[in-house]
């Protein structure tokens, strides 16, 4: 159990409700309009009912076994969501089919002509039976045009193609961690000491922040680069508990802005603010990591120079929020240049050199003795005022193998040298990297799209560009694959395709028929379409958990439209007209698909409006599921009769065809 497991879980729970209130409203409308006990209203409402709940459970299977086969990170998350879910749905279609009805004869109580109901109920029935009126007004109204109602439906095709397009995409939202990470960077060759102090002060200053509950210093040491120098720190920032956050001037991101602005004031050091990495594990940093790789091998001062101009065009970007790279090809470094033939003359090994080397500059462990019961270790090192600076390498002395001691001056050339402080190779080429984020109102699709733009206007040749930690795996996540003939889709994309192609064909064994099933399959990009229009309205960016929410739409905006199509289909096939049919459907099945819905929709308003830990995942989870069943209820109910009405004229205009022929 985690917290992807809880979202499905919580989905789960909306959805399993659904199969249930189907049987026990079809019982109780018989019990009402029948006048049947309910034992035998049971009975009849299975015979009604059992072929749309087989086939809204294949197609809410259909849609989620698939997506448990996609590949890396998003698979597994997929896989998560996916198993939960269906899990779920088959163990509540088995109870609609035996525990329900068989509840609904024992607990239900035959209908009473003379008994008057409880008065809130007769005000909600008469309520209902007004908006029944209106809601049967407007299918009539739409079934008998169609044409301009297919126009319509056209327009919302066409906007579920716009917003998708034009909506901010990433990879998994930037959740308030309750930590944040400061990396510090003085510059070149700045001593211990003054990075020390340096960081004290900053400690002190970020203690005082509203919000902030305790921070750590470290100097000596980058979080970014994980290497060890003496102009480089970091700083853990702890904040606050959630529930003292609640106000928006105290969540994460504004802590983080506070602490940019209060650390930017000194110009002599790089100060950076960032967030943990959304998956532990993969990165130090949130935000992007982007890798330029010099192919060429030429100096690192070019690859320097490339990196610096990407980043300062990246700082004026509106898409980009920061932009920096630690990496340095001109450090003050001293450079020991060992005359290794002399010291073979003298017979002096290279490793005595070193060893003595260690010692000063360092330690050097000799081994262990025993006193007093207890075991000490044995190691050597230079006093302070034998190594204060560098010329105390010269009064060194190593032992040859004669066992006479020599000067290491004599063998030895001090040189002051500038090189890079470190090296990093990426696809075995050398490499920077610039971390960065995207600026508040982008997404972080944006912000990687506006960086691939700039590195290929300005990157030299013999430089390439490339993608590491959570930036590699939401690239990946969205990389095309070829199909052939210039057709490209990526895998996410590939995966929803055949599910719906497997929904649609256990639609088509269930109604056998290959047209009945695309009149509910038309019900999808209504729902698609109300789920992108909440999400540009909320600014909510396009990632995994709202795809998650675009598949659970997908089977659910079926599910209703099933109920409706099983419906109007019996009636045509028992004498009916099309129209008659299709009306009739909509009439009966108008309580119970409302009623489905409001309690998903319902289910889902908690994680809309959620707070907190994990806030921003679960919104963008229920916004999209919330958007969409919303618009699902409302447009779905309306047209999904005259998709029914046109599918089945078709179906007839071809069978009367080849009569005339």
């Amino acid at each position: 159990i985690n917290l992807i497991t809880l979202f499905g879980l919580i989905l789960a729970i909306g959805i399993v409700v659904d199969d249930a209130i189907v049987v026990i409203e079809n019982v109780s409308r018989l019990m009402d309009e029948e006048h049947l006990d309910p034992k035998q209203a049971a009975v009849k409402s299975m015979e009604e009912v059992t072929g749309p709940v087989v086939a809204t459970t294949a197609v809410l299977l259909a849609m989620f076994i698939p997506i448990c086969f996609l590949p890396g990170i998003t698979g597994e998350m997929y896989r998560q969501f996916g198993i939960t879910i269906a899990v779920s749905v088959l163990i509540s279609s088995i109870n609609a089919l035996t525990l329900s009805p068989a509840l609904c004869s024992i607990l239900l109580k035959p209908v009473d002509k003379n008994r008057k109901k409880f008065f809130l109920f007769r005000w909600f029935n008469d309520g209902f039976e007004k908006v029944t009126d209106g809601y049967v007004h407007l299918v009539k109204v739409i079934v008998r045009r169609a044409l301009f109602a297919l126009a319509l439906f056209g327009a919302i095709v066409f906007g579920c193609y716009w917003f998708y397009m034009n909506l901010p995409t990433g990879f998994i939202p930037n959740e308030d961690q309750g930590k944040l990470f400061v990396n510090i960077q003085l510059p070149d060759a700045a001593s211990l000491d003054r990075t020390q102090a340096f960081t004290d002060r900053l400690v002190e200053e970020a203690r005082k922040v509203d919000g902030v509950v305790d921070v750590i210093g470290v100097s000596g040491y980058s979080i970014l680069t994980s290497a060890q120098a003496s102009n480089n720190a970091m700083i853990l920032v702890s904040l606050k508990p959630w529930k003292e956050r609640k106000s928006p001037e105290l969540s994460q991101d504004a802590i983080q802005r506070k602490l940019m602005a209060i650390f930017g004031r000194d110009p002599g050091a790089i100060v950076q603010v960032f967030g943990m990495p959304t998956i532990q594990g993969i990165g130090t940093t949130g935000g992007f990591s982007f890798v330029v790789e010099d192919t060429s091998g030429t100096y690192p001062e070019r690859l320097e120079a490339a990196v610096n101009e990407l980043c300062e065009a990246a700082r004026k970007h509106p898409a980009i929020g920061s932009a920096y790279s630690t990496f340095r090809a001109q450090v003050p470094q001293v450079f020991l240049n060992i005359d290794r033939e002399k010291a073979l003359k003298l017979g002096v090994s290279i490793s005595s050199i070193n060893t003595a080397l260690q010692g000063l500059t360092g330690y050097t462990y000799v081994n262990d003795f025993n006193k007093f019961g207890k075991v000490y270790k044995v190691e050597i090192q230079a006093a302070a005022d034998a190594r204060r600076s560098v010329p105390d390498v010269r009064n060194i002395f190593v032992r040859n193998d004669k066992g006479d001691m020599v000067p290491l001056g004599t063998l030895v050339e001090v040189e002051q040298k500038l090189s890079p402080q470190y090296l990093n190779r990426y696809n075995m080429y050398s490499s920077a990297t610039i971390n960065g984020s995207n600026a508040p109102g982008y997404s972080s699709g944006q912000a990687m799209a506006a960086m691939e733009e700039l590195a290929r206007q300005l990157l030299p040749d013999g430089m390439k560009f490339d993608w590491t930690d959570m930036s590699y795996q939401e690239k990946a996540a969205n990389k095309p694959v070829e199909l052939g003939g210039g057709l490209s889709l990526n895998m996410t994309m590939i995966i929803f395709s055949l599910a719906l192609l497997f929904m649609y064909l256990f639609l088509v064994a269930q109604y056998e028929s290959w047209m009945i099933p695309i009149a509910v399959l038309l019900s999808v990009p209504i729902a698609f379409f109300g789920s992108l229009l909440f999400l540009w309205v909320m600014h909510v960016e396009n990632n995994i958990y709202t795809q998650v929410g675009f598949v659970l739409l997908f089977g659910l905006a079926c599910k209703t439209a099933i109920l409706i199509v099983e419906f109007a289909k019996v009636s045509h096939e028992q004498g009916k007209s099309i129209f008659d049919a299709a009306v009739e459907a909509a009439k009966l099945r108008f309580r119970a698909v409302l009623m489905t819905a409001i309690s998903f929709i319902l289910g889902v308003l908690p994680l809309v409006i959620a707070t907190g830990a994990g806030a921003a995942s679960r919104i963008s989870l229920g916004t999209a599921v919330f958007g969409g069943m919303i618009v699902a209820a409302i447009g779905g109910t309306l047209l999904v009769p005259m998709f029914y009405a046109v599918v089945q004229h078709l179906i007839e205009f071809g069978r009367k065809k080849p009569e005339k022929e």
